[in-house]
C-alpha cells in the first residue's frame, strides 16, 4: 500500500536511509511482516511535513533493555514520552520500517473527544450509566493529555471543535437525540444546527440536512506531530530504532527475546503499539484480535478564494458526516481540502483506481465547484479496528510482562496520546488501578469463535466485510 500516488512534493529522507520501496499490495491479514526499511507513503503529511528528525539507526547487535515499544508511531512514541516523564525508564523502541511510518502519518489528522467507533448513547447500553460517565471523562482527560503534549510542538493545529454534518433528513433525530444526552447526562455543550445555519455560517456541503457541533476537536498536521514526538522522546532518553522489524519472540524466565535482522534485544517488559499494521504472527495474544481496514485519502490543490467561497467555508474546523461509512474532511491551513473514507477490502485491490475515482465523486457531491480540480495527494492506510469498536490498553496474560494499546477504530489521533499515557502506566507497574473495561479485558475474538481459531478464517472475516460494506452503503444512501 506505500505505492500511493504523491503529485505534489519532495521526497523527504531521514537519518536512516530507506532500502526498499511502497508495497502496494501490502496487507497485514497477509503478509508476515510489515516489511524492513520501507519508506514513507506518499502523503500530504509526509510531503509537507519538512526533514524528518534524526533516530537512532536500526539494532546492529544483541541488546539488554528494560523496556521495549514495537510500533514507533503516535502511541508508541507516546508511551516513551511518558514512561521517561513520569517513570524515568528509557524504553526503546523498535520500528520496522521508518519512524511513524504506518497510521501515524496516513490518517486525516482530526483529534476527536473519542475513543473507538461507539456513541455515548452505545456506551450506556453496552456498560450502564455509570461507566459510560467514566469513559466520557477518560475521553476528556485524553483530550487534555493531547493539547498538553503539542503546545510546544509546531503541528499547525486547528481548533475550535468538531462539525457532525447529517447526510440525510432522516439523520436529524438520531443527532438531535445524542446532542441533549451529551449536554444533559455528560455535561458536554453539543449543539445541533439547522442546515441552512451550517451552509451559510459554516460550510457549504451540499449533503448538509444539519449538523451537531461539539466543543473539543483540533484539526493537526499528523507529519509534523509524528515527528515532534520523535524529538521528544530522544529529548528524554528514548532509543528509536528504524528498519528493525521483530521478526522472532521468545519468552524464556521472564525475558523476553526480540530478534531483529541486526541482533536480539532482550527487555523485561513489553508495550505493542503496532496499529493497523500488527502482523497475525507477532503474538499469539494478537492473532485474529484485530480487523484492519483501508481508508483513502485525498488532498486537492489549493483552494482559489473564489473556490473556497464557492464551497462556503467559514471553518478551519475538522468534520465528519453521519455516514456509517463515514467521510472526513477539512480545509486545511494552505487551503487544500483533505477528504477520506473507507476505501477497499484487501491491499491487493487497495492500489485500484476505482477507489479514488468515488472518493473525488463524494467530494464533488458535497462541493459541486470542486469538480475536476486537480489532486496533488492521493494515499491509503489501514486502521485498527476491534471487533467490537472499543480499543484495549491491557496486560492479557497477568503472567506475562506484554502489554497492548490497539484497536482505536480510526479515533487514534487523540486518543492515541492517553493510550500510550495509560500504557505506560501498564509498564510501570501502574495498570491495576485503571478500571475501565477498555483496560480491564482483552480485545475480543468475533462472534464465530470457530472461525477465529481456524487457519482459513482471515477469508471469512473478509467476505463478512464485504457484506457489511454493502449493508453500509445501502443503510446510508437508500434506506
Amino acid at each position: 500500500m506505500e505505492t500511493m500516488t504523491s503529485k505534489a512534493g519532495e521526497e523527504r529522507r531521514s537519518a536512516t536511509a530507506p532500502s526498499q520501496p511502497y508495497d502496494p499490495a501490502y496487507d497485514p491479514l497477509k503478509s508476515t511482516t510489515p516489511g524492513q526499511g520501507r519508506d514513507y507513503a506518499p502523503t500530504y503529511w509526509i510531503g509537507t511535513a519538512g526533514e524528518p528528525p534524526a533516530d537512532d539507526g536500526p539494532v546492529t547487535q544483541d541488546m539488554d533493555v528494560d523496556v521495549v515499544i514495537i510500533g514507533a508511531g503516535f502511541t508508541g512514541l507516546t508511551a516513551a514520552i511518558f514512561l521517561a516523564q513520569e517513570y524515568g525508564i528509557r524504553a526503546t523502541v523498535l520500528e520496522a520500517n521508518r519512524t511513524s511510518w504506518g497510521c501515524s502519518t496516513r490518517n486525516g489528522g482530526q483529534a476527536q473527544c473519542a475513543s473507538g467507533r461507539l456513541k455515548r448513547s452505545q456506551w450506556i447500553e453496552r456498560y450502564g450509566l455509570d461507566t459510560a460517565l467514566k469513559l466520557h471523562a477518560e475521553c476528556v482527560e485524553g483530550m487534555e493529555t493531547f493539547k498538553s503534549l503539542i503546545k510546544d510542538i509546531d503541528c499547525d493545529p486547528q481548533p475550535g471543535g468538531h462539525l457532525y454534518i447529517a447526510h440525510r433528513d432522516k439523520v436529524m433525530p438520531v443527532l438531535e437525540k445524542e446532542a441533549r444526552l451529551l449536554r444533559d447526562v455528560f455535561d458536554y455543550d453539543a449543539q445541533i444546527l439547522d442546515g441552512d445555519t451550517v451552509k451559510r455560517d459554516w460550510v457549504g456541503d451540499q449533503e448538509a440536512a444539519g449538523a451537531m457541533h461539539e466543543p473539543e476537536g483540533i484539526g493537526i498536521h499528523a507529519g509534523k506531530l509524528a515527528f515532534g514526538y520523535l524529538r521528544k522522546a530522544r529529548a528524554l532518553g528514548a532509543r528509536v530504532h528504524p528498519s528493525s522489524p521483530v521478526q522472532g519472540w521468545e519468552t524464556r524466565d521472564g525475558v523476553h527475546y526480540l530478534k531483529t535482522p541486526g541482533g536480539t534485544v532482550r527487555a523485561r517488559a513489553v508495550g505493542i503499539a503496532t496499529g493497523g499494521y500488527t502482523s497475525q504472527s507477532l503474538h499469539p495474544q494478537l492473532k485474529n484480535r484485530l480487523l484492519p481496514i483501508l481508508s483513502n485519502s485525498i488532498v486537492t490543490r489549493p483552494l482559489s478564494a473564489n473556490e473556497i467561497e464557492a464551497c462556503s467555508f467559514r471553518t478551519h474546523q475538522v468534520i465528519t458526516d453521519t455516514r456509517v461509512l463515514r467521510h472526513y474532511y477539512r480545509l486545511l491551513p494552505d487551503n487544500r481540502l483533505q477528504i477520506g473514507s473507507r476505501s477497499a477490502i484487501t491491499g491487493r485491490d487497495a492500489p485500484q483506481q476505482k477507489y479514488e475515482d468515488v472518493l473525488v465523486n463524494n467530494m464533488v457531491r458535497k462541493f459541486p465547484a470542486l469538480k475536476g480540480i486537480p489532486l496533488d495527494y492521493s494515499w491509503w492506510g489501514w486502521v485498527d479496528v476491534s471487533h467490537d469498536m472499543m480499543p484495549r490498553i491491557h496486560q492479557p496474560d497477568p503472567s506475562e510482562t506484554i502489554f497492548y494499546a490497539l484497536g482505536y477504530g480510526g479515533n487514534g489521533v487523540m486518543y492515541s496520546a492517553q493510550a500510550g499515557r495509560r500504557l505506560a502506566q501498564w509498564i510501570a507497574g501502574d495498570g491495576r488501578q485503571l478500571d475501565l473495561p477498555i483496560f480491564t479485558s482483552k480485545l475480543p475474538f468475533p462472534n464465530i469463535r470457530e472461525m477465529v481459531e481456524s487457519q482459513a478464517f482471515a477469508p471469512f472475516r473478509r467476505f463478512g466485510q464485504r457484506f457489511l460494506y454493502r449493508w453500509y452503503y445501502l443503510k446510508d444512501e437508500v434506506l
